[in-house]
């Protein structure tokens, strides 16, 4: 499906051409995801700020963790979800239902984990994420130790947190340019 909308509110077109490893990079992404994300795109017009990103969001999405990718996704819908961002509701509403194969934990993600069939521990976490995007003042020891007796680590913790505070950065960029999901993310993996 070739997409003729925007993918942003401002005119920051990609470079053209695109560096030989970026556009090497953009064809892996369109060999297997089928397409090349909008938000892959809408950095393009800088390449450093798309390596800077990317490298971010591989560390704390792909990287070692105790999380899994999908616990992962989860916190990045919840805390998407929280600050009502249409792109990444959308775009990993669709990892949370690829992830799990179930549509129905992706549509319970963006709507309202807390109706979600999910462990005990996964609330947990999604209960610290939503908080730290809500009111990340009242943030404290409480917190954490409910999160250490569910079972996750220190190291986890700061994974936790950090996969939520980037969601929080990448929302915001989202809200200011407009940036719009691609359409494929719509229908994916119900």
């Amino acid at each position: 499906m070739t997409e003729t909308a925007p993918i942003m509110a401002l005119d920051l077109p990609m470079l053209d051409p695109l560096p030989p490893e970026t556009q090497k990079y953009f064809d892996i992404c369109q060999d297997k995801l089928g397409m090349i994300p909008n938000v892959l795109q809408a950095y393009a017009f800088d390449i450093e700020k798309l390596n800077t990103f990317t490298a971010m969001y591989n560390d704390l999405m792909l990287g070692d963790s105790g999380l899994s990718k999908l616990e992962r996704e989860m916190i990045a819908v919840v805390v998407s979800s929280a600050n009502r961002c249409w792109y990444c509701q959308v775009a990993h509403g669709a990892a949370v239902r690829e992830l799990s194969g179930d549509p129905k934990l992706g549509e319970a993600m963006v709507m309202n984990y807390r109706v979600a069939k999910i462990t005990g521990k996964q609330r947990a976490m999604l209960d610290f994420a939503f908080k730290l995007t809500e009111t990340p003042d009242r943030i404290d020891d409480p917190d954490r130790a409910a999160l250490r007796e569910v079972g996750f680590s220190d190291r986890e913790i700061f994974d936790i947190a950090s996969v939520a505070a980037f969601f929080n950065m990448t929302n915001r960029v989202a809200a200011a340019t407009e940036m719009q999901p691609n359409d494929a993310y719509h229908g994916a993996h119900r």
